[in-house]
Formats: structure tokens, sequence, C-alpha cells
């Protein structure tokens, strides 16, 4: 005996529907194989829609990037008939590239649903074989069991500090030195941003913790010497509040700070300290999740049982907070109109198979040799042209990142040079954005699942034209 909906779902008709538009698609996509600059007879009415779409907000693009709905693999093709290599993935939102066979078919089969959003009140059962998956996955190298999905990567950051502060009955955060937490009021006054929080009030108490840098360590007399001053700010700003701290709040590797990469140790001795003070570890993974050689960044660093409160976003589309049995919260805390839509858990869960199954991890894994590739590439192009690379006193790496989070930091790391780099880079037929709070990098998140290693070389040609520009 079957449901009506099980019986939509398990349809041969409809799976051929679905197969024929794929196909099709694939048909209608296979001719974006290299960039290529907009067609002429588009060129008008697609500058009067960027125009448009910033007359709308009230302020331009960042760049004026349109697209048609279309691509293939690392490719994206603009309304404007161009196509670039796609090196930032919408932050997540494209870490299977365009037109991924599987993407679409998840993609066509939310469609069947008999609703766009779930909520948290009545739902479907897709969310929750979701949160089911992530938990296992999660579970399998830390303490982590339960899940609350959300509608986006600062709310889930919001439910993780609701759960922390009210186990602790406690109102201040413990935070790293140029972490970055999200755009909602509360996590703007955590996120160490001046900028993004400009003509807002702080409604939240930080204290601010050094994260790791690799030239102080090697100034203050070694690794060691650097964890040890670290400890100590942390010990001042306890002591100075004593049970006040809710949480610390974690990046592993820093995302918008600047793609640092801290060594085991420094993060170990921190949540060591915590657990000793009594403080839980919150690890946000929002960025980094599925980016490193291992799925999870505490998996990558093993750390996972130091963790008490995770969050997931961007690459998962569906987005969500995690949490132990010890910091299982009252009912009542966490609700909301949405936990999603069902395109984003039928996404969700074809990411989480890509990943799992798809030999991403591992020293051998598709990911590392990304990243050996990209350095491979990138040291190239430093050798070939220093004077585009002077060294950088505060940033001793030139070429930086872990996994699918790669840096390069041209020009000093001037934030306008980047700025001006990141532009001339998208004419020439690459999306790159930045990161850093000074020195500023060029900053990739490329979708490695949809790329050939081989394509290294041909988007590198590209980023020399780029930097020859602003050069």
């Amino acid at each position: 005996m079957t449901t009506s909906g099980q019986s939509i779902r398990q349809s041969p008709v409809i799976a051929q529907a679905i197969d024929a538009i794929v196909a099709e698609i694939d048909a209608k996509t296979a001719s974006i194989t290299d960039v290529r600059p907009p067609t002429e007879a588009l060129r008008a009415d697609y500058d009067a829609l960027v125009k448009a779409a910033g007359d709308t907000r009230g302020w331009p693009l960042l760049y004026p990037m349109l697209g048609s709905g279309a691509g293939r693999g690392a490719l994206v093709e603009l309304a404007d008939g161009s196509v670039k290599w796609d090196l930032v993935a919408g932050i997540g939102v494209h870490f299977l590239g365009h037109s991924h066979p599987e993407m679409l078919r998840a993609q066509l089969r939310s469609s069947l649903e008999d609703t766009t959003k779930h909520g948290n009140l009545q739902s479907g059962t897709l969310p929750y074989a979701f949160a089911k998956r992530f938990v296992e996955l999660a579970g399998r190298s830390s303490r982590l069991k339960y899940a609350y999905l959300t509608t986006s990567g600062a709310m889930a950051n919001e439910c993780a500090m609701r759960v922390c502060m009210q186990k602790r009955n406690a109102d201040r955060v413990l935070a790293f030195e140029h972490c970055f937490m999200g755009r909602s009021l509360t996590m703007t006054s955590i996120g160490d941003n001046a900028a993004a929080r400009d003509g807002l009030p702080v409604n939240t108490a930080v204290d601010y913790i050094p994260f790791w840098n690799a030239a102080l360590a090697e100034r203050m007399g070694g690794q060691t010497k650097f964890i040890d001053w670290t400890l100590q700010q942390l010990a001042t700003a306890v002591g100075r509040y004593p049970g006040r701290h809710a949480c610390f709040v974690m990046e592993l590797i820093q995302g918008e700070g600047g793609f640092n990469v801290p060594p085991k140790a420094f993060l170990e001795e921190l949540m060591k300290a915590c657990k000793g003070y009594g403080i839980p570890v919150w690890d946000d993974e929002i960025q980094t999740f599925g980016r490193t050689e291992q799925m999870f960044a505490f998996e990558h660093f093993g750390l996972g049982e130091y963790v008490d409160v995770f969050c997931v976003g961007k690459m998962t589309h569906a987005c969500a907070a995690l949490w132990t049995e010890e910091m299982k919260p009252r009912p009542g805390l966490l609700s909301g109109t949405f936990i999603g839509s069902t395109v984003d858990f039928e996404v969700g869960m074809t990411v989480l198979d890509v990943l799992e199954k798809g030999n991403c991890y591992g020293p051998e894994g598709i990911f590392a040799q990304h990243h050996a590739a990209f350095r491979a590439q990138a040291e190239a192009l430093v050798a070939k042209h220093p004077e585009w690379f002077p060294k950088v006193e505060l940033a001793p790496e030139l070429i930086g990142g872990v996994g699918g989070m790669m840096r390069l930091t041209p020009f000093g790391g001037a934030k306008d040079k980047i700025a001006a780099a990141g532009k001339a880079l998208f004419d020439e037929g690459a999306i790159m954005f930045w990161c850093g709070h000074g020195p500023y990098h060029l900053r990739l998140l490329p979708p490695m699942p949809a790329m050939r290693v081989d394509e290294w070389p041909r988007i590198f040609e590209v980023i020399e034209r780029g930097l020859a520009r602003v050069a």
C-alpha cells in the first residue's frame, strides 16, 4: 500500500519525463566548452538588465553578472551570451557546477511536492530525511546528535547561539579576531568587521581572541609561544567575566577573514581550555563544510570530540544547527514559520551523496588533487611574474588555503588592487572574489566535483591576463 505522494515519486512516466528533460538540457549546454565574450546582439539588452538590477536594490551589482540559467561544469553562461569560469560557485550554491545532471534531477523531483516551503509546524518527510542523514554523517566522528533545520546560515548561527545561551544562562560570546558570522543584527555584532555593522547597534558582548598567525608566531619564538600567549588572552577574558560566556564560536578555518588555516594544536589547546572552563565549543562550518580533505573541518583536524554545537549552510542549500545530548535545549527555544524549501532538501541530499560517494576526500581524493593543481599553477605564476607578488609581512604565504578553499595574494594584498584584480579577472572570463581584512587576497571556492584537474592551466591563462591588466 502506497500513498499518493509515493506513487507520484515512483511513477515511471514522471521518471521518463525527468530523464528527457535532463537529456535535452545536456544537449543544449554541450556547446559551453570554454570562455567566450558576450554576443553583440545581446549586449544592449544585457546592460539594461544589469542597470535595472542595480537600480532595484539601490546600488550596483558587485560584478555585472546575471546568469542565463545554464552552464556546464565550472563554466557559467551569462544572459549576454558570454561564458566565464565560475571559481567562487556562489560561495557554495553552485558547488556541483552548472547544469549538473544530478542537481537538475533533484530540482525536478522537488517540483513533485505539493508545497514549495516546509514549515516548522507542518512539514513533509524530506526535511527530516536530510536532517537524519546529516546527523549520521556528523556523528561518525563527533558527539553531535540533534539537528534543527532553518533557512539560512545566519539563522543557523542564531539558533546555535540561543542553544548555548540557554544552556549556560550567559550573555557574552568568545570569538576569534577577523571572524565572520553572517548578516543578521546579532551576527554582525559578533563578526569582527566594522563595515558590516556600519550604523548598526551592537547587541551582543564579544571578547575576541587572536586567531593563528604564522608570521607573528615566528616572531614570538614559535608555535608553542603563540599558543601559550593565546591561551593567556582566553584566560584573561574568562577571568574578567566569570561565568558570563555562553560559548566560544570558532571557524576552524577562517573564511571571509582570509582563508587562514591554523595548526591542529592551536585549535585543540583552546578547545581543551574551554572544556576546563565549562564553556561550550561552537564550530561554525558554514563556509568550510565539505571543502577540506575530509567532509567536516572537525574531521580534517581530528577534533570532533570537542564540538558541542555545529552549524552548516551554503554548500548544502539546506541549513542547520546541530548539538550534542548535553546541549539539548528546552522545547520552545527554536521555532519559525519555515525550515526550508523542498528543493533545498532534494539538492542538499544530492550534495551529500556526491560528497560521500564521489572520491572527494583523503590525501589522494579529488579535492586534494585540485588543491595541488591550483598550487602548482599559482607557484608557476608567481615565479613568472615576481613583480606582481611582493612579500607581505602579515601573510608570508602568497598561496594559501586548504582543499577547495584557495587564496592568492598579488599586489601586496592592497585592497584597491585586489578589488581591481577581481573585476579585471571577471572581464577576462574568471569569477573570483576576495577575502581578508588587510592583507586582502583573491579568493577561490571552485566547484571541484564539476571540474577536471587538467582544466587548471586554462583557468590560470585567464588569471594571468586579468592580473596583467591591473599590473
